[in-house]
């Protein structure tokens, strides 16, 4: 059974607070080590919140679940920060598209296309969606699924040149 403490006993207890040294500055409010240095994110919410609940959402996960075999591939050559330590994501919503795969530190999107981007139309959507991507200021590298499974190191490093170019 503990005692209710005494107010000599809080008092006493309020000077050892006082007296003992304050945490150093680099220090959080427990006493912890602070984290590493990071630049603070400021893309992590690229498409528009409510469309990205209604529709985006759900989508973009069913496609993280359902890679093709280009995209699979492509995305265990990217993923944690293997290729230039540079961090990706995969099925990635901007405005109302879903990039199949982005560097928002590079603003670089990654495209991986099948057989029907050759089609007529989607060809043209293609574009147009390229397009807009380019006037929210990214920059958009497409492969064609033959490309990332035939050639992967040439895909790479074609990534790869173009973080050179946006620093």
């Amino acid at each position: 059974m503990t005692q209710k403490p005494t107010p000599k006993t809080k008092l006493k207890l309020e000077k050892q607070l006082e007296a003992s040294p304050p945490s150093p500055p680099e220090r959080g409010l427990g006493g912890e080590a602070p984290e590493p240095h990071r630049e603070p994110i400021t893309a992590r919410l690229t498409a528009d919140k409510s469309l990205w609940h209604r529709h985006l959402k759900g989508f973009s996960a069913e496609m993280r679940r359902q890679p093709t075999p280009a995209e699979n591939l492509l995305w265990q050559a990217l993923r944690n920060r293997q290729l230039a330590n540079v961090k990706f994501r995969r099925q990635h919503a901007i405005s109302h598209f879903i990039v199949d795969f982005i560097s928002t530190d590079h603003h670089l999107i990654i495209e991986v296309d099948g057989s029907v981007h050759l089609e007529a139309s989607q060809t043209e959507y293609d574009a147009g969606r390229t397009h807009e991507l380019q006037a929210l200021g990214y920059r958009v590298l497409r492969f064609t699924n033959e490309q990332v499974l035939q050639h992967l190191p040439a895909v790479l490093r074609q990534i790869q040149q173009e973080f050179s170019q946006s620093i």
